[in-house]
């Protein structure tokens, strides 16, 4: 499920497709109709579906209906902005990817620039990616992997941005690895 323009998702397409990865993605979802993730899924063959719902419990329904059509083992959180539902969390593995090391900068309200520029004013000298399960709380679930990367003096929030989304693509292909693997 996701939000943006998709290039994690993108990360995960070409990994599968270039044979890296032995998965499949059957399913992409996003809360937003013009999210170009969806034209990535579309272009891959991949099916897609937007969100009608607006509350947390019809988002659940929704979603946990629509599942039920698809065989899912995983479900990945990539830029998805909502908090899940307990009827997907008590059904599912889900994990998400955040944009700093857990737990500085999560929570709600925090996402994408808002992180990274949170980290470049107060002066990290280290952030990072941080792949977790979800639970019921926003970026409190089980941490699964982080990586460090170097915030320099010269850095602003968009050169910081860059280089924790090269991070955090990379990452996440290991982490299904792992998960393909019986690992997680």
């Amino acid at each position: 499920m996701l939000h943006g323009s998709g290039t994690t998702l993108q990360s995960v397409i070409d990994a599968i497709n270039n044979g890296e990865l032995d998965a499949r993605i059957n399913l992409v979802v996003s809360d937003k109709q013009s999210a170009y993730a969806i034209e990535r899924a579309k272009k891959n063959n991949i099916d897609t579906y937007i969100i009608n719902s607006k509350t947390k419990e019809d988002i659940d329904y929704e979603l946990s209906s629509l599942l039920q059509k698809y065989d899912v083992n995983l479900i990945v959180l990539a830029g998805y902005l909502k908090m899940i539902g307990d009827n997907l969390i008590n059904n599912y593995k889900i994990i998400n990817t955040h944009p700093s090391l857990l737990p500085k900068f999560g929570g709600s309200g925090m996402y994408g620039m808002k992180v990274h520029t949170a980290v470049w004013e107060a002066k990290e000298t280290f952030t990072g990616p941080t792949i977790h399960f979800v639970n019921n709380e926003y970026d409190k679930g089980n941490i699964i992997i982080q990586t460090k990367v170097e915030v320099k003096d010269i850095d602003t929030p968009e050169t910081i941005s860059a280089k924790v989304q090269a991070i955090e693509k990379i990452q996440l292909v290991e982490t299904l690895k792992r998960f393909v693997n019986g690992e997680l």
